[in-house]
């Protein structure tokens, strides 16, 4: 671990001492590693000489990409030729020595160049290989190609999302990337256990993560409800509630909240009302009772509303944009970001979403220039300057 990465006086960091190569692109890959980094594990990113494609997306300063950065700051960059002899070579001699290979090609792409998981476990037994794709290793949907959007529609969670949105038909536009983050957190998971087993057994193994899955997972009701008839309430139950200037949620999963909320609109008498005083009949008059909601929340300001169910234990928030989030006093509480410099300057990326009490769990501070620890890392692999450029070049 580089002195430069002790943040937090001389606490360890969890994976300290673990080799990756990280042969991934995009998100779901690159947010896998990226914690492993944050973990404190040595992760070499390979990538072409064009650089990973990421590289390239905005927001750009100085030709640097700081959507880049945030999935990649804290690891290794070497540029090779996965197709030439000599850069295949040294991909051999780096996973012998190497915990853990995190890649995210479309199935058999790794197969073709011999650098899948049967070829290189008998250079190291040891090794954990993870694979990333968007339907699984294998069966009939294996070779297609996927990016979460697709996965978001392919999954059912586009429609299901629909089902909540009265009088809309057409599915949303994708934008925020829901499958790439869970299922890299899902091979993050998937890592850490085989990292324990192999601490009994003393043997990597091959993980295989689908997308589809990973996106699946975020369905729990609705994956119980295509087997078993659900009568939908007559208004979904968690949306937005108009206030004077804008909207609040206000989420009631529980008998406690259901009276607070009463007693936040003074309506007490709701509580013992027999539309509203259990659970299952709730859900059926549950229109009714939002419209009393909402009669109490329009003349008031968000502000104020927000003041009044927080008085009285309501679970709510007002909407807020990212940027309006960043600037939580809470999220300063608890060192959630980290500034991160490369070639255009200074920028802030999100640390994992967990704390140990044992180890520091904040991302690395230097994003490295594409290429940047090629020879170092091709001479300790024991190659040539002559053979190092082949292998970069092809």
């Amino acid at each position: 671990m580089q002195a430069s990465d002790k943040h937090d006086g001389a606490m360890a960091k969890a994976f300290a001492g673990l080799r990756v190569l990280d042969f991934s692109t995009t998100i779901a890959g690159p947010h896998c590693s990226r914690m492993l980094a944050d973990m404190g594990a040595e992760v070499i990113k390979v990538e072409t000489e064009e650089g990973e494609t990421m590289r390239t997306r905005p927001p750009l300063r100085n030709g640097c990409s700081t959507a880049f950065g945030q999935l990649n700051v804290g690891k290794k960059s070497v540029v090779l030729d996965l197709k030439s002899k000599a850069g295949n070579e040294a991909i051999r001699r780096l996973a012998a020595t190497s915990d853990i290979l995190v890649e995210n090609f479309r199935p058999g792409v790794m197969q073709r160049l011999r650098l899948d998981y049967d070829s290189l476990r008998p250079l190291n037994p040891r090794l954990i290989y993870c694979s990333i794709s968007g339907y699984g290793q294998t069966g009939p949907s294996s070779e297609l190609p996927a990016y979460a959007p697709v996965i978001h529609a392919a999954s059912g969670y586009d429609m299901a999302h629909l089902a909540y949105q009265p009088g809309r038909h057409r599915p949303d536009y994708c934008g925020i990337y829901h499958a790439d983050v869970v299922t890299g957190t899902y091979g993050f998971g998937a890592i850490a256990s085989a990292l324990y087993q192999r601490s009994v057994t003393g043997l990597g193994q091959h993980i295989d993560v689908s997308m589809l899955e990973s996106m699946l997972s975020l369905t729990l009701s609705e994956l119980q409800n295509a087997q078993f008839e659900v009568p939908p309430p007559p208004r979904p139950m968690f949306g937005p509630t108009e206030t004077a200037d804008g909207y609040v949620m206000i989420t009631i999963s529980s008998e406690k909240s259901f009276q607070s909320l009463m007693k936040a609109i003074e309506r007490p008498e709701w509580i013992a009302d027999p539309r509203f005083v259990t659970y299952a009949v709730r859900r059926v008059n549950w229109g009714d009772m939002m419209d009393g909601v909402e009669a109490w929340s329009k003349p008031l300001t968000t502000k104020a509303c927000l003041a009044a169910l927080d008085a009285e234990g309501v679970p709510a928030s007002a909407y807020r944009t990212v940027a309006e989030a960043l600037s939580d006093p809470q999220l300063s509480h608890r060192k959630a970001l980290t500034d991160v410099r490369d070639g255009g300057g200074t920028f802030q990326v999100l640390n994992v979403p967990f704390r140990m009490s044992g180890a520091d769990v904040s991302a690395g501070r230097h994003m490295s220039v594409l290429g940047e620890h090629t020879q170092d890392l091709l001479q300790e692999a024991g190659l040539a300057d002559d053979v190092s450029a082949k292998a970069a070049s092809g």
